[in-house]
């Protein structure tokens, strides 16, 4: 399953890239990055009902039925593209070894584990710490939840807007700052939550805008970037819970938010340098001045 998954996002993103109109490619990715946040956000409490309903088992046979309908729905309704010819696994790894391709994934190491070692521990941040109740907090969860729906579309509409980095970086510097805030108002829930709406708005505004980006780098190359893209996210995820844990135990479970401020700092970071020109660029530029 988790393998069937991963070929399904890199093939929905690279095929939403390919078939938008010029100039929309962000509000593409943005759609089909909305369609994922929705199945997180609703997929697990009606998983719950089924089964509370049925047998458990239940849950993957109702998985299954969808999962016939979506490829009909698919074969009907998407446009056939044309496929990129087959890389062997040694040439995947070779983009890995231009620097811009490594700033750019860097990108997203450092954004979602920042948000990783924030939101693996946000449950019991809120109920040790906020006091909130197990009702508040399925609320406020359910809220975010929505927060960060929004802020996948609105992410596509200022990537089309503004640009690829002003995206990028007008998300990264609301994400950062949210998180600050969240740690200055986290024993006030009336100032708090507005903040967690904010931060999750923005964390999630920033997929369209890094998807983009990176294939824009390799437009030849855009199934490879994203999954490559993709397996540096599930990284950044899993090293963000360990970092988070790592600042529980020794520091305490407030300090989860201006530790990961501080990988936001780092993405931002990433993002500027992603902006500079690379020497072999300026020299050809310089040349071609120099001739003319």
């Amino acid at each position: 399953m988790g393998v069937s998954a991963g070929v399904t996002v890199v093939s929905a993103l690279t095929i939403a890239a390919k078939v938008a109109l010029p100039g929309k490619q962000g509000s593409a990715l943005a759609a089909v990055l909305m369609g994922f946040t929705a199945s997180l956000i609703f997929g697990v409490p009606i998983g719950r009902v089924i089964a509370s309903a049925y047998d458990w088992k239940a849950v993957f046979g109702g998985i299954a039925l969808v999962g016939l309908l979506a490829i009909a729905i698919i074969a009907l309704a998407i446009p056939r593209v044309d496929g990129e010819e087959p890389v062997p696994l040694r040439n995947q790894l070779a983009l890995l070894k231009q620097p811009r391709m490594v700033i750019a994934l860097s990108v997203t190491f450092f954004w979602i584990a920042g948000y990783s070692i924030f939101y693996s521990y946000i449950s019991p941040l809120l109920l040790t710490v906020t006091g909130m109740s197990d009702s508040t907090l399925s609320t406020t969860l359910f809220v975010i939840g929505i927060a960060s729906l929004i802020g996948s579309r609105s992410g596509g509409f200022a990537t089309d807007k503004w640009g690829i980095h002003r995206a990028l970086f007008g998300g990264l510097a609301v994400n950062g700052i949210a998180l600050m805030m969240i740690a200055f108002t986290i024993h006030a829930p009336s100032a708090l939550i507005p903040m967690l709406i904010v931060w999750s708005f923005a964390v999630w505004a920033l997929g369209p805008p890094q998807q983009l980006h990176l294939i824009t780098l390799a437009p030849e190359s855009a199934g490879i970037m994203l999954s490559l893209n993709n397996s540096v996210l599930q990284l950044a995820m899993a090293a963000g819970a360990g970092i988070g844990g790592v600042a529980v135990e020794r520091i305490s479970i407030s300090s989860v938010a201006w530790v990961a401020a501080a990988g936001i700092v780092l993405a931002i970071a990433a993002v500027l340098l992603s902006r500079r020109k690379p020497r072999s660029e300026k020299s050809v530029q310089l040349t071609g001045q120099q001739s003319f």
